[in-house]
């Protein structure tokens, strides 16, 4: 009886391996026919199957379902599948499934996808600077948030503002942990504050306590002449508290004023509404942000701004402002200064000559070798990235927060040579960041200037270069933030928004030499010897091996070195500095 058992499934498994047979489909790529000559497959095969066979909406229903990286992934195998990958069919249902509320796709050549893209790579990710836990964390994410197109944080929450013109008010809490056990978590609720926001602002000053009030900048439908039902669409200002999100405040404008973005400047009684039109021209109010919270009605007048006026040919791109001073970049590149305060400007050009206290809006041109593109602008020290990918550094460097490996201040825009295509640039009160891209499209975070308090981690100490911090950063991060308790960043990766840099040409880079009629070939093109004699006389000068080690760290990080490189070279720098501890440490410095 065992025998024939074992016969039996013998004879059962012998039919099942002659069927798989006939049903077995010949691997090749679906765009190719079969790989034999003649075309002609072997005997007991079936006839070779391809993806090509199936119908278009049948393979675009199947790829749906695969993961958006996978989807990626597999449009780059050929060119068969890059075309169905690529089809606004298989995006929008996957957009379908990572925002199932999502209604509309927006604009654009490719909007479903780009769509899906804003959605699935949407994040804001947060690294506290004290605590016993420093790690990244991640926000709670709105599902009905379209992507993320810029965040604000404040004393006690962030706000988000999507693609969509929805603005998310995103709250901190007390939770239970996995444990059991309460504890303060921060954005970690979220709700709706207003729908139709353009842009928005709060106190420009870095510390978040002073951020009380929250001015959006938003599209309201008004009713139209009385006795008619028409509606016209205006643009109106609306103040919120941060705090608990209530609506305190509310300026309308005339319906053929249009407006794309909104910058504060000036003390709490004299705050100063800097509006962009969409023509490039600057208009400014004052408001008394301490009568902001007593429920009256008042006018406030709408004037045109200074830059405006005696410079009618410019049209203004873009803003950045702090308490004292405005920063405007024009459509052509250029920038243009305003300067309130004497103290302000001594530190960013180093003297008073031209300083006007009577006459504080007049707009003061920056000499620049190239187009610039965005800017980012501390209390005392500003940075600006031209078309090329290079950055320009200018004002106080007491902690050496302009990057240049000294502490000495600068009255003009000086380039951090070592540094190149940024993603983005932030300054902070004392301190700078730097978001910048590998060649291998990994993503890393550079700072220098005070490290105290926790500013730059892994660097408490500070540093007067550009140095990678100790923090992971999110493959799609693209904008930053720092304050007192945390440091922000935002991940959105948007595919219509391309890198805009341009090629560096040969004339204009720096430390190349003039040709000469007698000259060969070039002795040390960009000045790389020199470079390394200053560094070599700057280990030499630390009297200790511990410092030495640590020179040789902020070295690394000046050169134009690729990511695991660094890494390397830092991870072997540690591990000689334990290994030597306290042996090699020369006599302590003389106490002056």
């Amino acid at each position: 009886m065992v025998r024939r058992s074992r016969s039996r499934k013998l004879q059962k498994l012998t039919g099942l391996c002659r069927r798989e047979e006939g049903l077995r489909v010949k691997r090749s790529c679906p765009s190719c026919g079969p790989s034999e000559p003649g075309g002609e497959e072997k005997k007991g095969r079936g006839n070779p199957v391809s993806v090509q066979l199936f119908p278009p909406e049948l393979v675009e229903h199947i790829i749906s379902f695969l993961p958006v990286r996978d989807v990626v992934a597999l449009g780059q195998t050929c060119h068969y599948f890059h075309q169905v990958c690529d089809a606004e069919g298989v995006w929008r249902r996957i957009c379908h499934q990572l925002s199932p509320r999502l209604r509309e796709q927006g604009s654009g050549v490719r909007p479903w996808k780009r769509a899906a893209i804003l959605n699935y790579t949407k994040g804001l990710y947060f690294q506290a600077f004290g605590g016993r836990r420093r790690c990244l964390s991640k926000s709670v994410a709105p599902q009905l948030a379209h992507g993320y197109r810029r965040f604000l944080p404040t004393k006690d929450h962030v706000f988000i503002l999507d693609y969509a013109g929805t603005l998310f008010f995103l709250k901190n809490a007390l939770v239970s942990s996995t444990l059991g056990q309460i504890q303060w978590k921060r954005a970690c609720r979220y709700v709706v504050l207003c729908r139709g926001a353009k842009d928005f602002a709060s106190d420009p000053r870095c510390d978040t306590v002073y951020r009380k009030y929250l001015y959006v900048l938003a599209t309201r439908e008004q009713p139209g002449v009385v006795g008619t039902t028409s509606s016209r669409a205006c643009d109106c200002v609306e103040v919120y508290l941060q705090s608990s999100g209530q609506r305190v405040f509310k300026m309308t404008f005339h319906h053929s004023m249009s407006f794309k973005q909104i910058v504060l400047v000036g003390q709490e009684t004299q705050r100063a509404l800097l509006l962009l039109t969409e023509e490039g021209k600057i208009y400014s109010l004052v408001v008394n942000e301490t009568q902001l919270d007593q429920p009256r009605s008042y006018t406030v007048q709408l004037a045109l701004r200074k830059v405006s006026r005696c410079l009618p040919h410019l049209r203004v791109a873009c803003m950045a402002s702090n308490q004292s001073s405005t920063l405007y970049i024009t459509d052509q590149g250029g920038v243009y200064f305003e300067v309130h305060t004497p103290g302000v400007y001594r530190d960013l050009f180093g003297t008073l000559q031209a300083f006007d206290p009577l006459d504080q809006q007049m707009p003061l041109a920056l000499s620049l070798p190239a187009k610039i593109l965005f800017c980012a602008l501390g209390y005392n020290h500003l940075g600006l990235v031209d078309e090329f990918g290079r950055i320009f550094m200018q004002g106080n460097n007491r902690y050496g927060q302009l990057g240049t490996g000294d502490k000495m201040d600068r009255g003009e825009p000086t380039q951090v040579h070592y540094l190149q295509r940024p993603i983005a640039l932030w300054c902070g009160l004392n301190h700078s960041l730097v978001l910048s891209q590998g060649s291998d499209f990994s993503k890393e975070l550079l700072g220098c200037g005070c490290g105290a308090g926790g500013r730059l981690p892994g660097w408490p100490k500070g540093s007067a270069s550009f140095v990678k911090l100790h923090i992971k950063v999110p493959l799609c991060a693209c904008s930053l933030c720092s304050t007192r308790e945390c440091l922000y960043m935002l991940s959105s990766h948007d595919i219509e928004h391309h890198p805009a840099y341009r090629d560096l040409p040969a004339s204009k880079a720096v430390g190349t030499p003039e040709p000469s009629l007698g000259a060969g070939a070039t002795q040390d093109p960009g000045g790389v010897a020199w470079a390394c004699e200053e560094y070599l006389s700057q280990i030499h000068s630390c009297p200790t091996l511990q410092d030495r080690m640590e020179k040789m760290k902020e070295i690394v990080g000046w050169m134009p070195l690729m990511a695991a490189q660094k890494d390397f070279f830092w991870e072997a720098l540690d591990m000689l500095q334990r290994a030597a501890g306290g042996a090699g440490q020369g006599p302590p410095p003389a106490e002056s």
